[in-house]
């Protein structure tokens, strides 16, 4: 009874004080007055140091690139899918910088890397990354292309890396304040700290998929204002379920599941797709369906009406 009554007092500390990090906020508010509303970045971000980070990307990223060109696994500058990724980039940036100040500042690169991962990535800073894999397993459109892009910006400008490593450090915290409580009232301390971390593991698997869901909503924003087809988010994720089978289940993994995601996706269709009808000069309802280049996918169709 003692052991139990131990468990439901750590469970209760640990969940209150992930809770309150999780609900955090600045009172800053970086979001455009139209499109997309996500809310606030998260406060639990000060408890990492951005700008350290940010130099800490930038060498990570040069080294990876430096690694990837001794082995020939870099692709050129005159490399066609390197010339397509950074004509995607020039048109997506503008309408980045608008989500952080500090965007304004960073110095972009964007590379592609030899490998069959299918992964792209941005880390702070904005230093992006494609893998051919990606490119080539999921014949991925210009559209599709800039989903994917815009998605893995979104990470950057939101401060993410920050935010996980401030949130990881403020559970870590919590953990140490469950052993010293749970030594002080006579229980086992290590006990406490186990349990403690388990708590805190699986809500920062929630932090995460909270992150990608963000992601996922900033990048169709940013896509949309540069002329890119957010609808091209519902078919980028048909083709991931149809090479992705096995994967874990959604609360055990840090990504929400596909379907999860093609749902949020069409959910910010009334606010992203005014945005992308206004780049290409059309109404919304003039604008054709979305139809990807692989077969047994349906168009995408959206209407305001």
């Amino acid at each position: 009874m003692q052991c139990q009554t131990m468990k439901n007092s750590i469970y209760a500390i640990a969940l209150t004080g992930l809770l309150a990090t999780s609900g955090i906020s600045f009172a800053q508010n970086t979001e455009p007055q139209d499109g997309v509303k996500v809310g606030n970045m998260s406060l639990a971000r000060v408890f990492a140091p951005t700008g350290a980070l940010e130099n800490q990307a930038a060498s990570q990223y040069a080294r990876t690139m430096q690694d990837a060109g001794s082995k020939n696994a870099l692709a050129g500058d005159n490399h066609p899918q390197v010339i397509r990724l950074r004509a995607i980039a020039r048109k997506l940036i503008p309408f980045a910088l608008r989500w952080n100040p500090r965007a304004q500042q960073w110095k972009w690169e964007v590379n592609l890397l030899a490998s069959k991962q299918i992964n792209a990535y941005c880390m702070p800073g904005g230093k992006i990354a494609f893998y051919t894999g990606i490119l080539d397993t999921l014949k991925l459109t210009d559209d599709e292309v800039a989903i994917v892009m815009g998605h893995e910006i979104a990470h950057a400008l939101r401060e993410h890396g920050a935010e996980r490593a401030g949130k990881a450090n403020i559970a870590n915290l919590g953990v140490k304040l469950v052993e010293i409580w749970a030594g002080a009232k006579g229980y086992d301390s290590h006990l406490a700290g186990t349990v403690a971390g388990g708590v805190a593991n699986v809500s920062m698997l929630k932090f995460s998929r909270d992150d990608e869901t963000e992601a996922d909503v900033v990048g169709l924003d940013i896509a949309a204002r540069a002329g890119f087809d957010p609808r091209a988010g519902v078919a980028l994720w048909q083709k991931m379920g149809m090479v992705s089978k096995g994967a874990p289940p959604q609360w055990l993994s840090t990504h929400p599941a596909g379907k999860t995601r093609i749902a949020e996706i069409q959910k910010h269709f009334p606010e992203v797709m005014p945005l992308y009808a206004h780049a290409k000069g059309l109404s919304v309802n003039a604008l054709p369906p979305y139809q990807t280049n692989v077969k047994g996918i349906s168009p995408v169709i959206y209407s305001s009406n």
